[in-house]
């Protein structure tokens, strides 16, 4: 099987998907409702897309394609609006976050669609442990090259995403000790990981055939790395951000990624190195458990902060981008995570206040709602 031709698309636009979760009103545990959700959304005429997920606990909502901060969060908006709607008429909570608290996979039900029955027989109980909730940015592109140019240099800054956007610090009940947690359960996936260090479209095309005259993949979905490119759509696809709690905050970090994108493709800051990837794991773990206070080391100067110096020195750096870009409110929502802390700190503050995590929920739920 080939693969398709590199879309053409606006660069630097942008889309976004978000994972969420669906509640019962009870105890707060996730409930296999999404049929029913999306039965009653299909009645509406809305923005963008609601779909099924994995599991019947779980929605994706995905955005049109958008160019500047203040038309995404408006579409945003207007799909929370909807999903938040159906929600309550149904008497059914939503709620943003990386991974439910307490739920347990076991009770997880595979949606039924051919795909998602054909993921569970392949990777049988990881299918429902993959019940975990995240963000997807796409950024436009010029062409394939230029593509693959990007992904690899914003590689380099996959934990300034997860950290910024890590909102997962408990599972089965307990306090992991990890600011985002749901990555953890992306690693077991055999094709998780990194895209291959390849500068030319060419190149990719031959790795793309090689792999499926294995046999191991079909198509691009296959791949579950942190950032793949996404042909039909003549984008990069960020995989690695946890849904965040709102949905300004989503529209900040994905506007933070299209401002570096601007950054290297206008200022081109340097090239890709293979030798980049030398520190690549190490930063993601130390992203992954620690946050914003975890270790970053420079791949290039091997200089070591922490990633929230890291992420305020990148501001500073992308400043006139944002500008351009009219992210001026987003790069703001930026620096207040960097003062106050990521969703995974909420919710920790949050749990040393209510001592439940059913009652986490439910705040939880009361802030993606807006309620």
């Amino acid at each position: 099987m080939s693969l398709m031709p590199f879309a053409s698309s606006r660069p630097l636009s942008i889309g976004v998907e978000l994972e969420l979760q669906l509640l019962n009103c009870n105890d707060y545990d996730l409930i296999s409702s999404a049929p029913d959700m999306l039965r009653r959304i299909a009645r509406q005429t809305h923005h963008g897309e609601i779909k099924p997920e994995m599991t019947r606990s779980m929605i994706e909502i995905n955005t049109s394609v958008q160019h500047e901060y203040a038309a995404l969060v408006e579409e945003l908006h207007s799909l929370r609006n909807t999903v938040a709607d159906a929600g309550r008429f149904l008497n059914i909570a939503v709620a943003g976050g990386g991974t439910h608290p307490f739920q347990h996979w076991s009770e997880q039900k595979i949606f039924d669609a051919p795909r998602f029955h054909y993921l569970s027989d392949l990777y049988g109980y990881l299918a429902k442990q993959f019940t975990i909730f995240g963000q997807h940015v796409h950024i436009g592109c010029p062409g394939p090259d230029e593509a693959l140019h990007l992904l690899h240099m914003l590689s380099r800054y996959v934990p300034h995403f997860i950290a910024l956007s890590a909102s997962s610090p408990f599972v089965q009940g307990h306090d992991t000790g990890f600011a985002s947690a749901r990555l953890n359960s992306v690693f077991s996936f055999p094709l998780s990981g990194r895209a291959p260090f390849v500068l030319h479209w060419e190149d990719f095309e031959r790795f793309f055939s090689k792999m499926t005259g294995t046999g191991v993949v079909e198509s691009m979905k296959d791949f579950y790395w942190d950032i793949r490119p996404k042909p039909e759509f003549g984008t990069i696809e960020v995989r690695v951000c946890d849904t965040p709690l709102t949905v300004e905050i989503a529209a900040a970090i994905a506007c933070y990624i299209q401002a570096m994108a601007r950054y290297i493709m206008v200022e081109r800051p340097g090239e890709p190195q293979e030798d980049d990837y030398l520190v690549y794991t190490f930063n993601r773990f130390q992203a992954c458990r620690f946050g914003l206070d975890g270790v970053f080391i420079d791949p290039r100067t091997h200089e070591q902060r922490s990633l929230r110096e890291d992420i305020a020195d990148m501001l500073l750096r992308i400043a006139d981008h944002a500008t351009e870009l009219q992210a001026g409110e987003a790069m703001a929502q930026i620096r207040q995570i960097l003062a106050t802390g990521n969703g995974a700190s909420w919710l920790r503050q949050t749990y040393a206040h209510e001592h439940n995590l059913s009652d986490v929920m439910q705040q939880q739920a009361k802030l993606w709602m807006n309620d």
